[in-house]
């Protein structure tokens, strides 16, 4: 049988922990997964008696928006921001579900005000965030802006908010923010175990319900600690726009999966697809394991000029919709031979999403058996290809495809 997710504890737990682990059991048992595939730990963290979720209520399926640090870094301004917003909404990408457009870092004066407040910077945002916040509000989308547990954030163009969380957090709120990605950088040396808490309770206390986005790259684990603080926690470094750091991100990732669940994700980083650094079928690998695993999908390329292929990719309704299913399960890799890799995941309705991923540097047949993504030999499915938009109907025992370097199938199984 397939095992999904490692345990990671063999501890006892109390008779209540264990009623709603068997409950939850039954239902996975029900839905025609082996029991064996599923762990202790994520029976624990579905019941809700391990798992403790920050209490705003968001991120009950991965956020998905624009983030301007991939294309733009620093070159940001209101024009470019509600630009992108247009772009968004044009686009059709808006309908889809994106819905947070992110400033990054840079946005501020290097100092606060004399009341000690966040400044927007006024060369690039002379008409302050909260127009700009009142601006994407109006194309029916979310503004996200950009803090550091830090003295300085990561480009020491203007103020982290460590010792300033309470007033920081009220005045995003006074702006109309809607999402924080909140940075590790030029901290003093303590654990950020000890530091991001503090944001998260003082936007607890803001007064506006703000999605919270942990970013210390991984450091110290925090898919194992930051569901009660965070919605999105990195579990990596940062990601470049090229194959070999999005794959080890993918993998780094990884083994992080049974932490994952409505209301608190892992994020391998942003988006790089349309970004011109990896080919088409590249990044088709790279949109759909971020589908899989159910990452943040945050695009990071310029949306003002898209070409056909990125929005082809980007705005693929089928692979959106694995991302987003509710159960909220994050698939993994389940299979590796050489660089033949399958990975799959659990979805509502009794389904399966799989990705079957040629990583290596020629054409080569990848298969994934029964076994390997969690059903029983006999099972009978139907397989609908996500790219090709094509059903294939009484598949028996396993599902193979021949495929072109670098590139992959993906499919989503259903038990017939």
């Amino acid at each position: 049988m397939a095992t999904w997710f490692n345990s990671r504890e063999q501890s006892a737990v109390g008779v209540v922990a264990v009623i709603a682990a068997c409950v939850l059991y039954a239902g996975v048992a029900s839905a025609g997964w082996p029991a064996t595939s599923v762990s202790m730990d994520l029976l624990l963290a579905r019941s809700g008696i391990r798992r403790k979720l920050l209490k705003n209520g968001l991120g009950l399926t991965p956020q998905m928006g624009w983030n301007s640090w991939n294309h733009f870094q620093c070159n940001i301004n209101e024009n470019l921001i509600k630009e992108t917003a247009d772009a968004m909404v044009s686009s059709g990408l808006a309908a889809l579900g994106y819905e947070y457009v992110n400033l990054d870092d840079c946005w501020g004066e290097l100092n606060r005000d004399s009341q000690g407040n966040l400044v927007a910077k006024a060369s690039a945002f002379p008409s302050g965030i909260k127009a700009l916040a009142d601006y994407v509000h109006s194309k029916g989308l979310k503004l996200g802006i950009y803090s550091d547990a830090g003295s300085q954030t990561c480009s020491r163009t203007m103020p982290g908010s460590l010792c300033h969380e309470e007033q920081d957090a009220k005045t995003f709120a006074s702006w109309g923010v809607d999402y924080l990605k909140y940075d590790n950088c030029n901290n003093p040396g303590t654990s950020p175990k000890e530091r991001y808490p503090v944001m998260s309770k003082a936007l607890l206390n803001s007064g506006r319900k703000i999605f919270f986005s942990l970013c210390e790259w991984g450091q110290e684990d925090p898919a194992t600690w930051a569901s009660s603080i965070g919605n999105s926690w990195r579990t990596t470094g940062d990601i470049s726009d090229n194959w070999d750091s999005m794959i080890s991100r993918a993998d780094l990732n990884d083994k992080w999966a049974s932490y994952a669940g409505p209301g608190g994700w892992n994020d391998p980083d942003m988006l790089e697809v349309g970004n011109g650094g990896m080919t088409a079928e590249e990044y088709r690998s790279h949109f759909s394991i971020w589908a899989l695993v159910k990452a943040p999908l945050l695009i990071g390329c310029d949306l003002r000029s898209m070409d056909k292929t990125t929005i082809m990719l980007l705005s693929n309704k089928e692979v959106i919709a694995v991302n987003q299913d509710r159960l909220g399960a994050q698939g993994k890799k389940v299979k590796s031979d050489g660089n033949l890799e399958v990975w799959a995941g659990p979805l509502t309705a009794n389904k399966v999403a799989v990705v079957l991923w040629n990583r290596g540097s020629s054409r080569a047949t990848v298969t994934a058996s029964w076994s390997d993504i969690g059903l029983h030999s006999t099972t009978v499915v139907k397989a609908r290809d996500l790219w090709m938009h094509s059903t294939k109907r009484s598949i028996k025992g396993q599902i193979s495809a021949d495929i072109d370097s670098h590139a992959c199938k993906m499919y989503v199984v259903t038990p017939q």
